[in-house]
């Protein structure tokens, strides 16, 4: 059971090497409960690899990660030492985060409703009628429960996506994490895909999000940290990050960004009322 007096997610020195190359190095952040968070940065500086050792899909190496105040993934010896937890423990410490991944990751030869009861009747021992109701509930939230008995074929790039995210919402989680999740559909189908994303930050729901959608970014998180070379470089409310960044390489990614996209609606970093940096 998570503390609700801690952070919903705590990443303190986490690092994490492939071989030589090391990805992340001393990376910090604390994601408050019912906070959006959106990581931003070039590619390389690994924004993925973060998220994902937010719910032990990649192992890390140094540091710890924390869900609720739950540590994840190892547990402390009596001399300080640590080892790798037991996969039951693990289960049950990630069991309060759910992803949304960047190639939607749904099952072809099921159809939609199935794609979503499958975590519930699999993982949770859920009953078939109970799952089905949770199922369609959740379909109908992110607006495709007309669309249960098709198959991902049958659906476009954006209704893929949110069918994912209905699956991730259907074991009721208590943190959401994105991994770039319109980057792999077409421009017109991104903004129904966003809009749903949108409503859950009205709704509190803990997230955290990897994305290049600046204009994004900003409308929707109450803080976004800027990455670089697998730490944390800048984090703070958008308005602050977007209009006055500190750091000089966060402006020269921003210069870089904006000449890459003339025809951004910029209007998108003002209009972001100023929220509190949690």
């Amino acid at each position: 059971m998570t503390n609700v007096s801690l952070p919903m997610l705590s990443l303190r020195g986490v690092g994490k090497s492939y071989g030589c190359n090391r990805v992340l190095k001393d990376f910090n952040l604390d994601i408050q409960r019912g906070e959006v968070v959106t990581l931003i940065g070039p590619s390389g500086s690994g924004k993925t690899t973060a998220l994902r050792c937010m719910n032990f899909l990649e192992e890390y190496d140094e540091g710890e990660v924390y869900i609720g105040g739950a540590l994840l993934g190892y547990e402390t010896m009596p001399n300080g030492s640590r080892r790798r937890a037991s996969e039951r423990a693990i289960s049950e410490v990630r069991a309060a985060a759910a992803m949304v991944f960047q190639q939607f990751n749904l099952w072809p030869h099921m159809r939609v409703i199935d794609n979503v009861t499958a975590p519930l009747t699999l993982v949770k021992g859920m009953r078939p009628d109970t799952a089905r109701e949770r199922a369609m509930r959740v379909l109908d939230r992110v607006g495709l429960a007309a669309k249960a008995n098709s198959y991902p074929s049958q659906l476009s790039g954006g209704q893929q996506q949110r069918v994912g995210i209905a699956r991730a919402l259907a074991v009721e989680p208590q943190v959401m994490l994105m991994d770039e999740p319109t980057s792999a559909l077409d421009p017109e189908l991104v903004d129904e895909v966003l809009e749903v994303i949108q409503s859950l930050a009205r709704e509190h729901m803990t997230m955290v999000m990897v994305t290049h959608e600046m204009g994004f970014a900003a409308k929707v998180s109450d803080r976004v940290a800027f990455m670089e070379g697998g730490r944390v470089v800048e984090c703070g409310p958008p308005q602050q990050l977007f209009s006055d960044p500190v750091s000089e390489r966060l402006r020269a990614f921003l210069r870089t960004w904006l000449s890459r996209n003339a025809n951004n609606d910029l209007a998108a970093f003002d209009s972001v009322a100023e929220p509190g940096c949690k």
